[in-house]
């Protein structure tokens, strides 16, 4: 059998994970990176450090600091006990907090740097015709920036289809709860069973191949076609 019943629950979390952290950048990374592009603060690289230090920092310090912070101990934690819920430590609420977290600057940075391409010549167009800055951003900046939308898309599902030291020290190693596809890959290595490894493996090899081959083509169409 190639994929047991845990591998697929397994999967099916790991693309519910990336779908929803995905989502969730895109809507806070969007006005973050349009304020990253367009601030002039002095101080703005203060910012900019803290959206790209997941790409320097090792996981497991990422993870370890989220999971104490979300832990019953921890101050995120000790609100929602405090409000009637349950600590958000090894829950998926838990991962996609992580995962946000951690995917954050693969979605931030190509939108950020797709807002500066823009240039402010389109915007002040828009402006003498009477545009209001939000219609400026959704009329003009948006459909300019789609090529960052795409990149930034795809790089955050990505990215999130192959964490594992974030979602390790958050969410455990639950079956069937937190137990993503990378954890399920390690555990049928740690117990020599190479071959549900290798399906899983060559499914996220292939998912995330296509993936970015999609992004290529996709962005060399809009940079033909613009005019």
């Amino acid at each position: 059998m190639m994929f047991g019943e845990n591998d697929l629950t397994a999967l099916w979390i790991t693309l519910k994970l990336a779908m929803v952290t995905t989502l969730i950048l895109l809507l806070i990374g969007t006005p973050l990176a349009w304020w990253l592009a367009r601030s002039r603060w002095r101080f703005k690289f203060l910012l900019e450090a803290v959206v790209a230090l997941p790409l320097v920092l090792p996981p497991t310090v990422l993870g370890f600091y989220l999971l104490i912070a979300l832990g019953p101990h921890g101050p995120i934690g000790s609100l929602m006990e405090a409000m009637g819920g349950q600590p958000l430590a090894f829950t998926f609420t838990g991962l996609v907090i992580g995962s946000v977290f951690y995917s954050m600057p693969f979605v931030v940075q190509p939108l950020q740097g797709a807002f500066s391409a823009i240039g402010q010549r389109p915007l002040e167009v828009a402006a003498t015709l009477r545009a209001s800055p939000l219609d400026r951003f959704f009329t003009v900046a948006v459909p300019l920036a789609r090529p960052g939308f795409l990149t930034a898309t795809v790089l955050g599902f990505a990215h999130t289809l192959g964490e594992f030291g974030v979602v390790l020290m958050i969410g455990g190693n639950i079956p069937g709860s937190t137990q993503v596809v990378s954890i399920a890959i390690y555990d049928h290595v740690e117990s020599l069973e190479y071959g549900q490894a290798h399906w899983l493996s060559g499914s996220l090899l292939l998912l995330s191949f296509l993936m970015l081959m999609a992004v290529y083509a996709l962005n060399r169409r809009f940079v033909v076609v613009k005019p």
